[in-house]
């Protein structure tokens, strides 16, 4: 590297959203911890702590599914291009408002009207977020033989599409009444928990969200 190629690249330093992006995501699950904590001033019956505890692992697995999408795209992704830079701030802005509009949704203290409405910005804001990770891996794919190796991921087309889709099912959900119920939980939290289920699911097969397994023999070596 020349001097001045040197002199350029330290006044154009790489941006690094990794690690306000870890911090965000921190930040957003700590808020839904901290809520339980303020619970401890509250008279609680044994209903309303496993209320609170399943309300607060539903945002914590949002939140945490989320988190590992976005780290496995930004491995690949070229984060200095003005497209990725707007799409990560956006998307953080979206993660760190979600425990805060969930919790409206389900809160206890508000109205029929006020649930049904944090619901209605809730699922935006979720499906937004699901739309962006569609977007990285998008983006993965239309640069595919530039940043993707082969050996490390493949099929970016389908967690593309498999997000888009997961996107229109969030949306949808908001064609279902906020006071339906089923098992007395609202029918469009269950319509919430897909990404959720379909990521996992993904997960624990062969080639996760088209991830392939590490072959036998690197883990001899590695071993």
């Amino acid at each position: 590297m020349s001097v001045q190629e040197g002199e350029q690249h330290r006044k154009h330093p790489r941006p690094r959203p990794k690690t306000l992006s870890d911090l965000i995501y921190g930040l957003s699950l700590s808020i839904g911890a901290i809520s339980l904590v303020i619970t401890n001033n509250q008279a609680s019956t044994a209903s309303d702590i496993n209320r609170n505890i399943l309300e607060f692992l539903f945002v914590f697995m949002i939140l945490i599914t989320s988190w590992i999408i976005y780290t496995s795209d930004m491995s690949v992704l070229p984060v200095e291009t003005r497209l990725v830079t707007f799409l990560n701030v956006l998307l953080l802005i979206l993660v760190a408002i979600i425990p805060y509009l969930f919790d409206q949704a389900v809160s206890l203290y508000n109205t029929a009207v006020d649930q049904d409405y944090a619901s209605i910005l809730f699922a935006i804001d979720y499906a937004g977020t699901l739309l962006i990770l569609a977007g990285f891996a998008h983006i993965i794919s239309q640069e595919e033989k530039q940043l993707v190796d082969g050996d490390q991921m493949v099929r970016p087309r389908r967690i593309r599409n498999r997000l888009t889709l997961l996107t229109i099912i969030i949306l949808l959900s908001l064609a279902v009444p906020w006071d339906w119920f089923f098992l007395g939980v609202p029918i469009r939290l269950f319509i919430w928990y897909v990404p959720i289920v379909s990521f996992w699911l993904n997960r624990l097969r062969t080639r996760p969200f088209g991830l392939p397994s590490i072959p036998k023999t690197s883990q001899n070596l590695q071993r």
